[in-house]
């Protein structure tokens, strides 16, 4: 068993803070891993140049190794070790202008040697990013490399959004954590990729196609279905092959346009599985929380504030886990904005078993 350690810059001073950056830092050079905060969720890191270290986010995760991992960088000025000369074109620049840092990945083609072969799965592309967190860049611009960074849980299960959810699935198993306080969005980047002048969104996340449409006003945007990934392919991103997200007990999804009839379907499903001897959980809205009686309840954020849907659903995910539900049924949201992002991790979690009303 490997002894994690834990700093806690979020409730630090501005001295001890730097001061245990500055030891995060100094464990990702060694080649160890290190879960930090970025403004999607917690990563866990390891220098992306260093085949030894990058293995070991694999091991701890659990994380098959096709699987391709995301680099993050501190500034734009590292991408020219990274990726090919001649790759970036003015779309990628402007998205970069418009969404660097943030929660928008851009898959490029690799330099090649520049990167662990485990980080890019084989392929000839790597995906990069800058978060938008400043625990996160702090901690990138001390180590000085590029540090490829998955989210910091057991591969499969719902990603972390604080630091106890990493502690939860991996300590013992990591270097350190370093805790920043609860992240932002909540659910992870946009990964995105330009091909032939079309821009395919190949995992939706922080940034949402109406507003790659609006930096790209004339740009064709294609959004891939994760089950456009068969069992023996490689996938391009992060999040596009592999049942995520998802709690330990059984889940399915249940949407329509009609509240009432959602919620009573809902409800005549819920008691059916309680006369099983199921426990049960109905993951819902503030808006619909009153509607329901079952084992646990869970309101995760507002239908009219879809962002903090986005932000709360992991930890609601995390909940059934700690109360040891073992039937659950979620309701869907619409499916636009940070909606496909949400519908996206919802169904990846439920196994794509969905009932539309």
């Amino acid at each position: 068993m490997i002894v994690t350690t834990y700093w806690n810059v979020d409730q630090g001073e501005q001295r001890e803070s730097a001061q245990d950056i500055a030891e995060a830092a100094s464990l990702l050079r060694q080649g160890d891993t290190v879960a930090f905060p970025t403004e999607t969720v917690y990563g866990l890191g390891a220098d992306a140049t260093n085949t030894e270290a990058v293995l070991q986010i694999f091991a701890a995760k659990g994380r098959p190794s096709d699987n391709p991992l995301i680099v993050h960088i501190a500034d734009a000025t590292q991408l020219s070790g990274l990726v090919q000369s001649d790759s970036l074109t003015a779309y990628h620049r402007a998205l970069m202008k418009a969404f660097w840092p943030g929660p928008l990945t851009i898959v490029l083609p690799v330099r090649a040697g520049s990167l662990s072969p485990f980080v890019t799965a084989g392929l000839q592309t790597v995906g990069i990013r800058i978060p938008d967190h400043p625990v996160a860049l702090q901690l990138l611009r001390e180590a000085g490399l590029p540090i490829a960074a998955p989210s910091a849980n057991s591969s499969g299960r719902p990603s972390p959004t604080l630091a106890s959810h990493v502690r939860d699935d991996l300590d013992g198993k990591i270097g350190g954590i370093v805790d920043g306080g609860a992240t932002g969005v909540g659910v992870e980047s946009t990964v995105i990729q330009l091909v032939d002048g079309e821009l395919y969104v190949l995992r939706p996340g922080g940034v949402t196609v109406e507003q790659l449409q609006e930096v790209l006003p004339d740009m064709h945007i294609h959004v891939a279905e994760p089950t456009e990934v068969e069992a023996a392919d490689t996938p391009r991103a992060p999040g596009m092959k592999y049942t995520h997200y998802a709690p330990k007990g059984y889940m399915h999804i249940v949407q329509g346009d009609d509240e009432l009839k959602v919620i009573a379907w809902i409800q005549r499903d819920i008691d059916a599985a309680k006369l099983r001897g199921e426990s049960t959980g109905i993951l819902t809205f503030e808006e619909r929380v009153g509607g329901y009686q079952a084992d646990l309840v869970v309101a995760c954020g507002s239908l009219s504030q879809p962002e903090t849907i986005a932000r709360d659903l992991y930890a609601a995910l995390r909940t059934f886990d700690h109360k040891g539900i073992s039937y659950i049924v979620a309701e869907g949201v619409p499916d636009a904005g940070i909606g496909s992002a949400i519908m996206n991790r919802l169904l990846k979690a439920a196994g794509h078993e969905r009932v539309i009303l």
